[in-house]
Protein backbone atom coordinates (compact mmCIF):
# COMPACT_ATOMS: atom_id res chain seq x y z
CA UNK A 1 0.00 0.00 0.00
CA UNK A 2 1.69 3.48 -1.01
CA UNK A 3 1.68 5.52 1.76
CA UNK A 4 0.33 9.21 0.52
CA UNK A 5 3.46 11.65 1.23
CA UNK A 6 0.82 14.36 3.18
CA UNK A 7 1.08 11.55 5.76
CA UNK A 8 4.91 10.63 5.89
CA UNK A 9 6.43 14.26 6.59
CA UNK A 10 3.72 14.22 9.81
CA UNK A 11 4.07 10.26 10.88
CA UNK A 12 8.25 11.23 10.32
CA UNK A 13 8.44 14.48 12.74
CA UNK A 14 6.15 12.23 15.56
CA UNK A 15 9.00 9.77 15.40
CA UNK A 16 11.89 12.26 14.94
CA UNK A 17 10.16 13.80 18.50
CA UNK A 18 9.49 10.29 19.55
CA UNK A 19 13.32 9.10 19.58
CA UNK A 20 14.59 12.72 20.70
CA UNK A 21 12.37 12.62 23.94
CA UNK A 22 13.79 8.93 24.58
CA UNK A 23 17.37 9.61 23.77
CA UNK A 24 17.00 12.55 26.41
CA UNK A 25 15.56 10.04 29.32
CA UNK A 26 18.06 8.03 29.03
CA UNK A 27 20.31 10.70 28.80
CA UNK A 28 19.12 12.43 32.24
CA UNK A 29 17.66 9.85 34.31
CA UNK A 30 18.56 9.69 37.91
CA UNK A 31 22.66 7.93 38.66
CA UNK A 32 23.97 6.51 42.03
CA UNK A 33 27.13 6.01 42.95
CA UNK A 34 27.65 2.73 45.39
CA UNK A 35 30.81 1.49 46.31
CA UNK A 36 34.61 1.47 48.38
CA UNK A 37 37.38 3.58 47.66
CA UNK A 38 37.98 2.66 43.96
CA UNK A 39 34.61 4.59 43.14
CA UNK A 40 35.01 7.56 45.49
CA UNK A 41 37.86 8.54 43.81
CA UNK A 42 40.46 8.23 46.65
CA UNK A 43 43.82 8.59 45.19
CA UNK A 44 42.79 11.20 43.07
CA UNK A 45 42.23 14.31 45.39
CA UNK A 46 39.82 17.35 45.32
CA UNK A 47 37.84 15.81 48.27
CA UNK A 48 35.58 18.82 49.00
CA UNK A 49 33.45 18.36 52.01
CA UNK A 50 33.16 14.71 52.15
CA UNK A 51 35.59 13.69 55.24
CA UNK A 52 36.84 10.20 55.48
CA UNK A 53 34.90 8.97 52.55
CA UNK A 54 37.12 10.89 50.03
CA UNK A 55 34.66 11.45 47.49
CA UNK A 56 36.92 13.25 44.96
CA UNK A 57 35.58 15.77 42.26
CA UNK A 58 38.13 13.24 39.92
CA UNK A 59 36.36 11.05 40.70
CA UNK A 60 34.86 8.14 37.55
CA UNK A 61 31.34 9.20 38.91
CA UNK A 62 31.30 12.86 38.93
CA UNK A 63 33.08 12.73 35.74
CA UNK A 64 29.86 10.93 34.26
CA UNK A 65 27.62 12.98 35.98
CA UNK A 66 29.30 16.22 34.53
CA UNK A 67 29.10 15.16 30.64
CA UNK A 68 25.80 13.54 31.20
CA UNK A 69 23.77 15.81 33.13
CA UNK A 70 21.10 13.13 34.66
CA UNK A 71 18.19 14.38 36.28
CA UNK A 72 19.64 13.53 39.94
CA UNK A 73 22.71 12.25 40.96
CA UNK A 74 23.34 10.46 44.44
CA UNK A 75 27.22 10.15 45.37
CA UNK A 76 27.65 8.20 47.64
CA UNK A 77 30.55 5.59 47.48
CA UNK A 78 33.09 6.04 50.48
CA UNK A 79 36.38 5.04 50.99
CA UNK A 80 36.83 2.03 53.44
CA UNK A 81 33.09 0.48 52.48
CA UNK A 82 32.46 -3.32 53.22
CA UNK A 83 29.48 -4.84 51.22
CA UNK A 84 27.79 -4.26 54.99
CA UNK A 85 28.31 -0.88 54.49
CA UNK A 86 26.79 -0.32 51.31
CA UNK A 87 23.83 -2.20 52.56
CA UNK A 88 23.34 -0.27 55.64
CA UNK A 89 24.38 3.34 54.54
CA UNK A 90 24.45 3.62 50.39
CA UNK A 91 21.83 1.54 48.88
CA UNK A 92 19.26 3.75 50.12
CA UNK A 93 20.05 5.67 47.51
CA UNK A 94 18.46 3.47 45.05
CA UNK A 95 15.34 4.62 43.88
CA UNK A 96 12.38 3.48 41.87
CA UNK A 97 13.18 5.71 39.44
CA UNK A 98 17.03 5.51 39.39
CA UNK A 99 18.72 4.58 35.60
CA UNK A 100 22.03 4.36 36.51
CA UNK A 101 24.17 2.71 39.16
CA UNK A 102 27.64 1.69 39.32
CA UNK A 103 29.55 -0.07 42.06
CA UNK A 104 32.66 -0.91 43.30
CA UNK A 105 32.49 -3.56 46.09
CA UNK A 106 34.39 -6.33 47.91
CA UNK A 107 38.15 -5.50 47.78
CA UNK A 108 37.74 -4.38 51.63
CA UNK A 109 35.75 -7.19 52.78
CA UNK A 110 38.35 -9.78 51.56
CA UNK A 111 40.98 -7.23 53.28
CA UNK A 112 43.47 -6.26 50.52
CA UNK A 113 44.13 -3.06 52.50
CA UNK A 114 45.64 -5.27 55.09
CA UNK A 115 47.39 -7.57 52.51
CA UNK A 116 49.29 -4.59 50.41
CA UNK A 117 50.72 -3.04 53.97
CA UNK A 118 51.72 -6.73 54.65
CA UNK A 119 53.29 -6.85 51.35
CA UNK A 120 55.46 -3.83 52.08
CA UNK A 121 56.22 -5.01 55.30
CA UNK A 122 56.88 -8.88 54.80
CA UNK A 123 59.07 -11.39 53.28
CA UNK A 124 58.05 -12.85 49.60
CA UNK A 125 56.43 -16.13 51.63
CA UNK A 126 54.49 -13.76 53.66
CA UNK A 127 52.93 -11.70 51.07
CA UNK A 128 51.73 -15.00 48.99
CA UNK A 129 50.61 -16.57 52.12
CA UNK A 130 48.16 -13.13 53.10
CA UNK A 131 47.00 -12.72 49.25
CA UNK A 132 46.51 -16.67 49.61
CA UNK A 133 44.71 -16.11 52.53
CA UNK A 134 42.42 -13.08 50.87
CA UNK A 135 41.98 -15.12 47.42
CA UNK A 136 40.16 -18.03 49.90
CA UNK A 137 38.15 -15.14 51.29
CA UNK A 138 36.87 -14.10 48.13
CA UNK A 139 36.11 -17.29 46.40
CA UNK A 140 34.44 -18.89 49.61
CA UNK A 141 32.85 -15.62 51.55
CA UNK A 142 32.45 -13.23 49.29
CA UNK A 143 29.70 -14.47 46.80
CA UNK A 144 26.63 -14.65 49.16
CA UNK A 145 27.63 -10.62 50.33
CA UNK A 146 27.76 -9.59 47.14
CA UNK A 147 24.36 -11.38 45.90
CA UNK A 148 22.78 -9.60 48.90
CA UNK A 149 23.96 -6.25 47.52
CA UNK A 150 23.32 -7.05 43.66
CA UNK A 151 19.66 -7.91 45.20
CA UNK A 152 18.97 -5.05 46.93
CA UNK A 153 19.57 -2.86 43.76
CA UNK A 154 17.74 -4.74 41.98
CA UNK A 155 15.08 -4.91 44.49
CA UNK A 156 14.55 -1.15 44.71
CA UNK A 157 15.28 -0.49 41.04
CA UNK A 158 13.81 -3.10 39.07
CA UNK A 159 14.43 -1.24 35.58
CA UNK A 160 17.93 0.05 36.16
CA UNK A 161 20.90 -0.24 34.28
CA UNK A 162 23.90 -1.64 36.45
CA UNK A 163 27.46 -1.33 36.05
CA UNK A 164 29.49 -3.43 38.15
CA UNK A 165 33.26 -1.73 38.46
CA UNK A 166 36.18 -4.19 38.67
CA UNK A 167 39.50 -3.37 39.74
CA UNK A 168 42.66 -3.34 38.04
CA UNK A 169 45.76 -5.20 38.51
CA UNK A 170 47.97 -2.91 40.26
CA UNK A 171 51.43 -3.70 38.44
CA UNK A 172 53.04 -4.64 35.31
CA UNK A 173 54.82 -7.87 35.36
CA UNK A 174 58.13 -7.49 34.35
CA UNK A 175 57.87 -3.67 33.87
CA UNK A 176 60.04 -0.88 34.29
CA UNK A 177 60.47 -0.49 38.12
CA UNK A 178 64.08 -1.20 39.59
CA UNK A 179 62.77 -0.72 43.12
CA UNK A 180 59.73 -1.74 45.28
CA UNK A 181 57.98 -4.82 45.34
CA UNK A 182 59.69 -7.77 44.25
CA UNK A 183 58.30 -9.58 40.94
CA UNK A 184 56.71 -12.21 43.82
CA UNK A 185 55.05 -10.07 45.62
CA UNK A 186 53.83 -8.34 42.41
CA UNK A 187 52.99 -11.33 40.98
CA UNK A 188 50.87 -12.48 44.01
CA UNK A 189 48.89 -9.15 44.27
CA UNK A 190 47.91 -9.23 40.46
CA UNK A 191 46.73 -12.76 41.00
CA UNK A 192 44.41 -11.42 43.80
CA UNK A 193 42.89 -9.02 41.06
CA UNK A 194 42.30 -11.93 39.00
CA UNK A 195 40.53 -13.53 41.53
CA UNK A 196 38.36 -10.41 42.57
CA UNK A 197 37.57 -10.14 39.03
CA UNK A 198 36.68 -13.70 38.61
CA UNK A 199 33.80 -13.90 41.69
CA UNK A 200 32.49 -10.45 40.89
CA UNK A 201 32.14 -10.95 37.19
CA UNK A 202 30.54 -14.44 38.51
CA UNK A 203 27.72 -12.74 40.74
CA UNK A 204 27.26 -10.03 38.54
CA UNK A 205 26.04 -11.58 35.93
CA UNK A 206 24.00 -14.17 37.73
CA UNK A 207 22.10 -10.82 38.82
CA UNK A 208 21.67 -10.20 35.25
CA UNK A 209 24.59 -6.87 35.47
CA UNK A 210 27.39 -5.85 33.70
CA UNK A 211 30.86 -6.06 34.17
CA UNK A 212 33.34 -3.74 33.55
CA UNK A 213 36.81 -5.06 33.84
CA UNK A 214 39.36 -2.80 35.89
CA UNK A 215 41.93 -5.21 34.43
CA UNK A 216 41.15 -4.27 30.76
CA UNK A 217 40.68 0.04 31.67
CA UNK A 218 43.96 0.04 32.88
CA UNK A 219 45.87 -2.75 31.01
CA UNK A 220 49.46 -0.69 30.48
CA UNK A 221 49.09 1.93 32.55
CA UNK A 222 49.56 0.13 35.93
CA UNK A 223 52.24 0.33 38.26
CA UNK A 224 55.34 -0.09 36.75
CA UNK A 225 54.03 0.20 33.11
CA UNK A 226 56.44 1.66 30.49
CA UNK A 227 53.78 4.74 29.78
CA UNK A 228 51.63 6.64 31.52
CA UNK A 229 50.89 4.91 35.23
CA UNK A 230 47.30 5.19 36.01
CA UNK A 231 47.68 4.08 40.01
CA UNK A 232 49.68 5.41 42.66
CA UNK A 233 52.60 3.42 44.27
CA UNK A 234 53.32 4.66 47.81
CA UNK A 235 52.59 8.01 48.05
CA UNK A 236 51.29 10.23 50.94
CA UNK A 237 48.89 10.36 52.56
CA UNK A 238 49.66 6.49 52.47
CA UNK A 239 46.06 5.88 52.55
CA UNK A 240 46.20 6.69 48.42
CA UNK A 241 48.87 4.34 47.69
CA UNK A 242 47.66 1.55 45.11
CA UNK A 243 44.53 3.89 43.89
CA UNK A 244 43.57 5.02 40.71
CA UNK A 245 45.35 8.63 40.07
CA UNK A 246 43.41 11.62 38.17
CA UNK A 247 45.03 9.93 35.11
CA UNK A 248 42.88 6.45 36.32
CA UNK A 249 39.93 7.60 36.93
CA UNK A 250 39.45 9.47 33.75
CA UNK A 251 41.57 7.50 31.12
CA UNK A 252 40.26 4.05 33.21
CA UNK A 253 36.75 3.77 34.57
CA UNK A 254 35.12 7.09 32.96
CA UNK A 255 36.48 5.62 29.52
CA UNK A 256 35.66 2.22 30.25
CA UNK A 257 32.25 3.38 32.01
CA UNK A 258 31.58 5.66 28.92
CA UNK A 259 32.13 2.97 26.56
CA UNK A 260 29.49 0.95 28.14
CA UNK A 261 26.55 3.71 28.54
CA UNK A 262 27.12 6.14 25.83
Amino acid sequence: MRVSRFLVIPLLSVLSLVGLATSASAATGKYVALGDSYSSGLGAGSYGSSGSCKRSANAYPQLWANSHAPSAFSFVACSGAKTGDVLANQVGAVTADTALVTISIGGNDAGFAGVMTDCNTGSDSYCVQRNQQAQAYARNQLPPKLDQVYSQIRNRAPGARVLVVGYPHIYKLNGSCWAGLSETKRAAINQSSDVLAQVISGRAAAAGFTFVDGRTAFAGHEICASGTRWINSVVWPIEESYHPNVAGQNGGYFAAVRAVTG
